[in-house]
């Protein structure tokens, strides 16, 4: 059900422009929420851009205090942002506990503890002639109402959490959240409120596709979190204004076990990010390659543990593993994966279908005797699917792993640590973890960003922060004379002499 502060909210909201928000476990409505329009969208980020002069004068610290008081108010309302976010995702408390709230409190010390040092100006030490005695730095400037594109899958670290550096930056935000799940994005609202934030300084526009365009077109920067294919017409709409944008887009990541790995520790890590959050993870397990000697060992252990999955409604702490499809069309591309492995010759080994009766549920479902001629395998599936292929050697493996338009994490599984590394650094993606499955992204000090199809610009580290600013050069004369020696007029002597100082500073010796 709907938390007690969002019905009165349904009640007040609904009408023939209100979004119903679903709870995809039960199908029931749970509440309404406004589809704003694009005159509504101009007018937030006015409002936005009135408080950002205030907010980026109120300094660093002050920024911090703030945001570590949301920081608190997570923490203190964690049982009500949990429930919320299982009522809208259909996911277990579990993962709305570690994948959300965890990593955005995580994330929200983090940057009030970095944002000043990563955004201290940064000073440059001349190498030329010209330069030599200048005082020069780099300051970064926030660009002023930067607006955030959140996911459905992840309505408070995805969304929230990309606000945060927004924020701390000097920026005001104006968030457009999943249309799918944007009851996380109010509460945040109301969070930061509590918190003491100035008004307007961070606000939510929910709605539609054509909210989203707004957002892009009433904005000075866009971050956007979501499919490939709704990037590109992000991107599209924001090269109209010309306005900065950065994108994390979808991935097909491929996890590679060699013959000499924990076996154990891999499965483990296999099921748990190919499945945790019902397999709707950008960057979940999306295929597994496993050398020959060890393949049937660990299609084995595989299927033990995916067996033993407990999937429904979410309920109490320890109640289900699995969740819901929290997006509708999901359960469509899912099945549509499963059925081409099945009909180009892969095998299901556990689940495989919808589940019958109340709520949107898919099976955890194992595949094998698959190929790259199946969508499972080379198109994202973003459901609780795990298609495990056979290979020869590590060098097949890694070539089948960067056969993809796709780059955004990976993983290899490996007791040989150098040769671990060495592997790794061959893979195309923007992240690989050896022996471990995308913990890279608690480690909020490491870049978080695609490649090829998978995105541009990173989240987390320097980065992550100063993509939310301008870059400022600045160079400074102390002293100098009337007229620099380079200046008109030009006189022969002096371009003789500098003539002399090229050949003496670069010697450009004989042409071999």
């Amino acid at each position: 059900m709907a938390t007690v502060e969002q019905q009165p909210q349904a009640a007040q909201n609904g009408g023939g422009n209100a979004i119903a928000v679903e709870n995809p476990a039960t199908g029931e409505t749970i509440a309404h929420v406004p589809n704003r329009s694009a005159d509504e969208v101009a007018e937030l980020a006015a409002r936005a851009r009135r408080a950002q002069r205030g907010w980026e004068a109120i300094s660093f610290d002050g920024r911090a205090a703030i945001m570590d008081g949301m920081r608190r108010w997570l923490v203190r309302n964690r049982d009500r942002v949990i429930r919320t976010i299982v009522d809208e995702t259909g996911k277990p408390p579990e993962d709305a506990l570690v994948a959300e709230l965890f990593i955005t409190t995580d994330e929200i010390k983090f940057w009030n503890k970095k944002a000043k040092k990563y955004l201290a100006d940064e000073k440059v030490r001349p190498n030329s002639l010209f330069t030599l005695g200048k005082k020069m730095y780099v300051r970064y400037r926030p660009y002023g109402v930067v607006g955030v594109i959140g996911p459905w899958n992840y309505p408070l670290s995805n969304s929230f959490g990309d606000c945060v550096p927004a924020l701390m930056a000097g920026n005001t935000v104006v968030l457009k959240p999943s249309e799918v799940t944007p009851l996380t994005a109010l509460l945040c609202e109301e969070g930061m409120r509590e918190a003491g934030a100035p008004d307007d300084v961070f606000l939510v526009a929910t709605g539609d596709g054509a909210t989203g365009a707004a957002v892009v077109d009433a904005v000075d920067m866009v971050h956007f979190t979501g499919s490939t294919r709704t990037g590109r017409k992000v991107m599209q709409k924001a090269a109209e204004t010309l306005t900065p944008v950065t994108l994390e887009l979808g991935g097909k990541d491929p996890m590679i076990v060699l013959s000499d790995a924990d076996l154990e520790r891999a499965a483990n890590a296999a099921v748990w990010h190919g499945f945790m959050n019902g397999g709707q993870t950008c960057i979940s397990v999306e295929r597994v390659y496993v050398e020959e000697p060890v393949y049937d060992e660990f299609v084995s252990k595989i299927v033990q543990k995916t067996k033993a999955l407990r999937q429904g409604p979410p309920g109490a702490p320890g109640s289900v593993d699995i969740g819901a499809v929290t997006f509708a069309p999901q359960s469509d591309i899912i099945e549509r994966h499963v059925n081409d492995a099945v009909e180009k010759g892969a095998r299901v080994v556990v689940g495989g279908k919808r589940r019958e009766g109340q709520g949107r549920f898919f099976e955890p479902t194992v595949l094998v005797d698959v190929d790259h001629s199946m969508q499972c395998m080379t198109e994202e599936t973003f459901g609780p699917t795990l298609p495990i292929m056979k290979v020869r050697d590590a060098e097949e493996a890694l070539k089948l792993a960067n056969d993809t338009r796709y780059g955004l994490s990976s993983s290899l599984w490996t007791k040989d640590l150098g040769r671990g590394e060495e592997l790794a650094n061959r893979i195309e993606a923007g992240a690989t973890c050896v022996n471990d499955i995308n913990t890279n992204y608690a480690a909020t000090d490491l870049p978080m960003g695609g490649w090829k199809e998978s995105g541009m610009g990173v989240r987390h580290s320097a980065a992550g922060i100063r993509k939310y600013c301008h870059g400022h050069s600045v160079l400074v004369t102390r002293v100098g004379p009337k007229r620099e020696i380079n200046y008109f007029p030009y006189k022969r002597g002096v371009s003789k002499a500098l003539d002399r100082v090229l050949v003496m500073l670069h010697r450009p010796g004989r042409p071999k």
